[in-house]
Protein backbone atom coordinates (compact mmCIF):
# COMPACT_ATOMS: atom_id res chain seq x y z
CA UNK A 1 0.00 0.00 0.00
CA UNK A 2 1.25 3.47 -0.93
CA UNK A 3 -0.03 6.86 0.15
CA UNK A 4 -0.80 9.83 -2.07
CA UNK A 5 -1.77 13.49 -1.76
CA UNK A 6 -3.90 15.05 -4.50
CA UNK A 7 -4.49 18.78 -4.97
CA UNK A 8 -8.03 19.20 -6.29
CA UNK A 9 -8.83 22.89 -5.94
CA UNK A 10 -10.09 23.12 -9.53
CA UNK A 11 -11.64 19.69 -10.04
CA UNK A 12 -12.68 18.36 -6.63
CA UNK A 13 -16.43 18.44 -7.26
CA UNK A 14 -16.18 16.61 -10.58
CA UNK A 15 -13.66 14.03 -9.39
CA UNK A 16 -15.40 13.41 -6.08
CA UNK A 17 -18.84 12.91 -7.68
CA UNK A 18 -17.39 10.80 -10.48
CA UNK A 19 -15.20 8.70 -8.20
CA UNK A 20 -11.87 9.21 -9.92
CA UNK A 21 -8.61 11.12 -10.26
CA UNK A 22 -7.67 12.53 -13.67
CA UNK A 23 -4.59 14.35 -14.88
CA UNK A 24 -3.02 15.27 -18.21
CA UNK A 25 0.02 13.26 -19.22
CA UNK A 26 2.29 16.28 -19.67
CA UNK A 27 2.58 19.99 -19.08
CA UNK A 28 1.32 22.39 -21.72
CA UNK A 29 4.84 22.66 -23.19
CA UNK A 30 5.03 18.89 -23.60
CA UNK A 31 7.43 18.35 -20.70
CA UNK A 32 6.89 15.54 -18.24
CA UNK A 33 5.52 16.45 -14.83
CA UNK A 34 6.34 14.15 -11.92
CA UNK A 35 2.96 14.89 -10.34
CA UNK A 36 1.25 13.54 -13.47
CA UNK A 37 3.72 10.68 -13.91
CA UNK A 38 2.77 9.43 -10.43
CA UNK A 39 -0.66 8.46 -11.81
CA UNK A 40 1.08 5.56 -13.55
CA UNK A 41 2.11 3.97 -10.26
CA UNK A 42 -1.12 4.07 -8.25
CA UNK A 43 -2.47 0.60 -7.43
CA UNK A 44 -5.75 -0.71 -5.97
CA UNK A 45 -5.79 -0.25 -2.22
CA UNK A 46 -3.54 2.82 -2.20
CA UNK A 47 -4.77 5.65 0.03
CA UNK A 48 -5.41 9.15 -1.32
CA UNK A 49 -5.78 12.32 0.76
CA UNK A 50 -7.71 15.02 -1.13
CA UNK A 51 -6.57 18.60 -0.46
CA UNK A 52 -8.93 21.43 -1.30
CA UNK A 53 -9.23 24.98 0.01
CA UNK A 54 -6.52 24.40 2.64
CA UNK A 55 -8.28 21.36 4.16
CA UNK A 56 -8.29 17.59 3.74
CA UNK A 57 -11.69 17.49 2.04
CA UNK A 58 -11.86 13.73 1.47
CA UNK A 59 -10.04 10.45 1.90
CA UNK A 60 -10.05 7.89 -0.88
CA UNK A 61 -8.92 4.37 -1.67
CA UNK A 62 -7.79 3.61 -5.22
CA UNK A 63 -10.09 1.17 -6.99
CA UNK A 64 -7.97 0.68 -10.10
CA UNK A 65 -4.54 1.00 -11.56
CA UNK A 66 -3.87 4.05 -13.67
CA UNK A 67 -5.15 3.89 -17.22
CA UNK A 68 -5.44 6.11 -20.27
CA UNK A 69 -8.69 8.06 -20.45
CA UNK A 70 -9.97 11.17 -22.24
CA UNK A 71 -10.37 14.39 -20.30
CA UNK A 72 -13.74 14.23 -18.49
CA UNK A 73 -16.43 16.20 -20.27
CA UNK A 74 -17.72 17.45 -16.91
CA UNK A 75 -14.54 19.52 -16.53
CA UNK A 76 -16.00 21.94 -19.07
CA UNK A 77 -13.63 24.87 -19.52
CA UNK A 78 -11.40 23.84 -16.62
CA UNK A 79 -7.94 23.07 -17.94
CA UNK A 80 -8.72 24.34 -21.41
CA UNK A 81 -5.07 23.87 -22.40
CA UNK A 82 -4.74 20.37 -20.98
CA UNK A 83 -4.23 17.35 -23.22
CA UNK A 84 -7.38 15.60 -24.41
CA UNK A 85 -6.12 12.19 -23.23
CA UNK A 86 -4.60 11.75 -19.78
CA UNK A 87 -4.38 9.35 -16.84
CA UNK A 88 -7.32 8.21 -14.75
CA UNK A 89 -7.53 6.27 -11.48
CA UNK A 90 -10.89 5.18 -10.05
CA UNK A 91 -11.29 6.08 -6.38
CA UNK A 92 -13.81 5.40 -3.58
CA UNK A 93 -14.07 8.61 -1.55
CA UNK A 94 -15.31 9.42 1.94
CA UNK A 95 -15.71 12.86 3.55
CA UNK A 96 -14.27 13.03 7.08
CA UNK A 97 -16.22 14.83 9.78
CA UNK A 98 -12.98 16.36 11.04
CA UNK A 99 -11.66 18.73 8.37
CA UNK A 100 -7.97 19.00 9.14
CA UNK A 101 -6.06 22.10 7.98
CA UNK A 102 -2.48 20.86 7.41
CA UNK A 103 -1.03 24.38 7.69
CA UNK A 104 -2.05 24.39 11.36
CA UNK A 105 -0.04 21.23 12.04
CA UNK A 106 3.25 21.83 10.22
CA UNK A 107 5.18 21.36 13.44
CA UNK A 108 4.13 17.70 13.23
CA UNK A 109 3.85 17.26 9.45
CA UNK A 110 6.70 19.44 8.20
CA UNK A 111 9.59 17.21 9.30
CA UNK A 112 7.85 14.21 7.72
CA UNK A 113 7.45 15.69 4.23
CA UNK A 114 9.49 14.22 1.38
CA UNK A 115 12.64 16.09 0.35
CA UNK A 116 11.62 16.08 -3.33
CA UNK A 117 8.18 16.44 -4.89
CA UNK A 118 6.59 17.58 -1.63
CA UNK A 119 2.84 18.35 -1.74
CA UNK A 120 3.15 21.57 0.31
CA UNK A 121 5.53 24.39 0.96
CA UNK A 122 7.39 24.22 4.27
CA UNK A 123 4.99 26.77 5.78
CA UNK A 124 1.98 24.62 4.83
CA UNK A 125 0.80 26.64 1.85
CA UNK A 126 -0.06 24.85 -1.36
CA UNK A 127 2.18 24.61 -4.42
CA UNK A 128 1.01 25.41 -7.93
CA UNK A 129 1.29 22.69 -10.57
CA UNK A 130 1.25 19.91 -7.98
CA UNK A 131 -1.41 17.28 -8.65
CA UNK A 132 -0.52 13.85 -7.22
CA UNK A 133 2.38 13.54 -4.77
CA UNK A 134 3.53 10.40 -2.99
CA UNK A 135 3.59 10.62 0.81
CA UNK A 136 6.01 8.88 3.16
CA UNK A 137 4.18 6.40 5.37
CA UNK A 138 5.09 8.40 8.49
CA UNK A 139 3.51 11.55 7.03
CA UNK A 140 0.36 9.65 5.99
CA UNK A 141 -0.01 8.02 9.39
CA UNK A 142 0.42 11.36 11.16
CA UNK A 143 -2.18 12.96 8.90
CA UNK A 144 -4.63 10.09 9.45
CA UNK A 145 -4.06 10.45 13.18
CA UNK A 146 -5.02 14.12 13.00
CA UNK A 147 -8.21 13.25 11.13
CA UNK A 148 -9.08 10.60 13.69
CA UNK A 149 -10.28 7.04 13.94
CA UNK A 150 -12.76 7.42 11.06
CA UNK A 151 -9.83 7.80 8.66
CA UNK A 152 -8.29 4.54 9.81
CA UNK A 153 -11.61 2.66 9.76
CA UNK A 154 -12.49 3.91 6.28
CA UNK A 155 -9.15 2.94 4.83
CA UNK A 156 -9.30 -0.58 6.29
CA UNK A 157 -12.89 -1.20 5.15
CA UNK A 158 -12.51 0.27 1.68
CA UNK A 159 -9.22 -1.50 1.01
CA UNK A 160 -10.89 -4.85 1.68
CA UNK A 161 -14.02 -4.08 -0.35
CA UNK A 162 -12.29 -2.73 -3.46
CA UNK A 163 -10.33 -5.86 -4.35
CA UNK A 164 -13.29 -7.52 -6.07
CA UNK A 165 -14.34 -4.48 -8.09
CA UNK A 166 -11.10 -2.86 -9.22
CA UNK A 167 -10.41 -4.93 -12.37
CA UNK A 168 -13.96 -4.46 -13.64
CA UNK A 169 -13.95 -0.72 -13.03
CA UNK A 170 -10.71 -0.18 -14.90
CA UNK A 171 -11.87 -2.24 -17.87
CA UNK A 172 -15.17 -0.37 -17.99
CA UNK A 173 -13.41 2.99 -18.21
CA UNK A 174 -11.39 1.89 -21.20
CA UNK A 175 -14.32 0.08 -22.80
CA UNK A 176 -16.52 3.19 -22.63
CA UNK A 177 -13.85 5.18 -24.43
CA UNK A 178 -13.37 2.55 -27.12
CA UNK A 179 -17.13 2.11 -27.53
CA UNK A 180 -17.40 5.80 -28.46
CA UNK A 181 -14.59 5.48 -30.97
CA UNK A 182 -16.17 2.37 -32.46
CA UNK A 183 -19.48 4.18 -32.91
CA UNK A 184 -17.66 6.96 -34.76
CA UNK A 185 -16.09 4.35 -37.05
CA UNK A 186 -19.42 2.56 -37.55
CA UNK A 187 -21.20 5.73 -38.64
CA UNK A 188 -18.35 7.17 -40.73
CA UNK A 189 -19.40 8.26 -44.21
CA UNK A 190 -15.77 8.32 -45.36
CA UNK A 191 -15.05 4.62 -44.81
CA UNK A 192 -16.37 1.77 -46.94
CA UNK A 193 -18.32 -1.10 -45.38
CA UNK A 194 -15.25 -3.33 -45.71
CA UNK A 195 -13.01 -0.77 -44.00
CA UNK A 196 -15.47 -0.21 -41.17
CA UNK A 197 -15.73 -3.95 -40.53
CA UNK A 198 -11.95 -4.43 -40.58
CA UNK A 199 -11.30 -1.55 -38.17
CA UNK A 200 -14.01 -2.66 -35.75
CA UNK A 201 -12.78 -6.27 -35.76
CA UNK A 202 -9.24 -5.03 -35.21
CA UNK A 203 -10.35 -3.67 -31.83
CA UNK A 204 -10.53 -7.29 -30.61
CA UNK A 205 -7.36 -8.34 -32.39
CA UNK A 206 -9.17 -10.25 -35.11
CA UNK A 207 -9.92 -10.07 -38.83
CA UNK A 208 -7.68 -8.36 -41.35
CA UNK A 209 -5.47 -6.86 -38.64
CA UNK A 210 -4.61 -10.27 -37.20
CA UNK A 211 -3.84 -11.57 -40.69
CA UNK A 212 -1.52 -8.62 -41.28
CA UNK A 213 0.29 -9.29 -38.00
CA UNK A 214 0.64 -13.01 -38.80
CA UNK A 215 2.70 -12.16 -41.88
CA UNK A 216 5.53 -11.18 -39.50
CA UNK A 217 4.75 -12.75 -36.13
CA UNK A 218 4.48 -16.53 -35.70
CA UNK A 219 4.05 -17.04 -31.95
CA UNK A 220 3.42 -15.30 -28.65
CA UNK A 221 6.58 -13.45 -27.72
CA UNK A 222 6.24 -14.47 -24.05
CA UNK A 223 4.58 -17.90 -23.88
CA UNK A 224 5.73 -19.22 -27.31
CA UNK A 225 2.20 -20.49 -28.04
CA UNK A 226 2.02 -20.72 -31.85
CA UNK A 227 -1.51 -21.97 -32.56
CA UNK A 228 -3.36 -19.01 -34.15
CA UNK A 229 -6.61 -20.19 -32.55
CA UNK A 230 -5.17 -19.30 -29.14
CA UNK A 231 -3.65 -15.96 -30.14
CA UNK A 232 -4.96 -12.45 -30.73
CA UNK A 233 -3.47 -9.63 -32.72
CA UNK A 234 -2.40 -7.23 -29.98
CA UNK A 235 -1.90 -3.59 -30.93
CA UNK A 236 1.40 -2.09 -29.80
CA UNK A 237 0.02 1.43 -30.09
CA UNK A 238 -3.44 0.75 -28.64
CA UNK A 239 -6.46 0.71 -30.94
CA UNK A 240 -7.94 3.57 -28.93
CA UNK A 241 -4.89 5.79 -29.60
CA UNK A 242 -4.25 4.81 -33.20
CA UNK A 243 -5.37 6.24 -36.52
CA UNK A 244 -7.47 4.01 -38.74
CA UNK A 245 -4.41 3.14 -40.82
CA UNK A 246 -2.45 2.25 -37.68
CA UNK A 247 -5.33 0.08 -36.46
CA UNK A 248 -4.79 -2.21 -39.45
CA UNK A 249 -1.00 -1.91 -39.77
CA UNK A 250 0.64 -5.30 -39.21
CA UNK A 251 3.78 -3.56 -37.89
CA UNK A 252 1.61 -2.21 -35.08
CA UNK A 253 0.91 -5.66 -33.72
CA UNK A 254 2.14 -8.73 -31.88
CA UNK A 255 0.60 -12.17 -31.59
CA UNK A 256 -0.10 -12.71 -27.90
CA UNK A 257 -2.18 -15.05 -25.79
CA UNK A 258 -5.21 -13.29 -24.24
CA UNK A 259 -3.64 -13.03 -20.78
CA UNK A 260 -0.40 -11.53 -22.13
CA UNK A 261 -2.45 -9.23 -24.37
CA UNK A 262 -4.23 -7.96 -21.23
CA UNK A 263 -0.92 -7.26 -19.49
CA UNK A 264 0.47 -5.48 -22.54
CA UNK A 265 -2.64 -3.46 -23.37
CA UNK A 266 -3.00 -2.22 -19.78
CA UNK A 267 0.68 -1.32 -19.47
CA UNK A 268 1.72 -3.91 -16.88
CA UNK A 269 4.48 -5.02 -19.26
CA UNK A 270 6.31 -3.52 -22.22
CA UNK A 271 9.44 -4.24 -24.26
CA UNK A 272 12.74 -2.61 -25.07
CA UNK A 273 13.66 -2.48 -28.73
CA UNK A 274 16.11 -5.36 -28.22
CA UNK A 275 13.33 -7.57 -26.82
CA UNK A 276 14.09 -7.11 -23.15
CA UNK A 277 10.97 -7.38 -21.00
CA UNK A 278 9.90 -4.37 -18.93
CA UNK A 279 7.68 -5.04 -15.92
CA UNK A 280 5.66 -2.31 -14.22
CA UNK A 281 6.31 -1.78 -10.50
CA UNK A 282 2.55 -2.06 -9.89
CA UNK A 283 2.30 -5.52 -11.50
CA UNK A 284 1.81 -8.41 -9.07
CA UNK A 285 4.90 -10.64 -9.45
CA UNK A 286 3.10 -13.76 -8.18
CA UNK A 287 0.33 -13.37 -10.77
CA UNK A 288 2.87 -12.69 -13.50
CA UNK A 289 4.70 -15.89 -12.64
CA UNK A 290 1.50 -17.90 -12.82
CA UNK A 291 0.84 -16.42 -16.27
CA UNK A 292 4.24 -17.53 -17.48
CA UNK A 293 5.92 -14.12 -17.39
CA UNK A 294 9.59 -14.19 -16.38
CA UNK A 295 11.11 -10.72 -15.83
CA UNK A 296 14.46 -11.86 -17.24
CA UNK A 297 12.85 -13.06 -20.49
CA UNK A 298 13.85 -11.65 -23.85
CA UNK A 299 11.19 -11.59 -26.54
CA UNK A 300 13.63 -11.23 -29.41
CA UNK A 301 14.41 -8.16 -31.51
CA UNK A 302 11.76 -6.02 -33.14
CA UNK A 303 11.71 -4.44 -36.57
CA UNK A 304 12.35 -0.74 -37.00
CA UNK A 305 8.66 -0.14 -37.67
CA UNK A 306 7.63 -2.10 -34.58
CA UNK A 307 10.16 -0.17 -32.51
CA UNK A 308 8.51 3.12 -33.44
CA UNK A 309 5.23 1.82 -32.06
CA UNK A 310 6.97 0.38 -28.99
CA UNK A 311 8.35 3.81 -28.18
CA UNK A 312 4.76 5.06 -27.98
CA UNK A 313 3.80 2.13 -25.75
CA UNK A 314 6.64 2.79 -23.32
CA UNK A 315 5.94 6.53 -23.23
CA UNK A 316 2.15 6.54 -23.15
CA UNK A 317 0.89 3.17 -21.86
CA UNK A 318 3.52 1.44 -19.69
CA UNK A 319 2.74 1.91 -16.00
CA UNK A 320 5.94 3.26 -14.56
CA UNK A 321 6.61 6.85 -13.59
CA UNK A 322 9.40 8.63 -15.42
CA UNK A 323 11.38 10.83 -13.06
CA UNK A 324 10.78 14.29 -14.38
CA UNK A 325 11.39 17.89 -13.47
CA UNK A 326 8.27 19.79 -12.43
Amino acid sequence: MRFWWVNQNQTFEQEFRGGYLWSPKRNRNGARNQFYENMREVAPGDVVFSFRNRTIAAIGVAQSYGYECPKPTEFGTIGANWETVGWRVDVAYSVPANRVVPKEHMGLLGPLMPERYAPLQRDGDGIQNVYLAELPRAFAEALAGLIGVEAQQFVMAAADAQLLTAPKMAARGIDEWEDKIQETVRTSSVLSDTERTAIIRARRGQGQFKQNVMRMEKECRITKVDNPAHLVGSHIKPWRDATNDERLDGDNGLLLTPTIDHLFDRGFISFRDDGGLLVSPVADPVSLGRMGVRPEANAGPFSRAQSRYLEFHRDEVFLTARRAAT
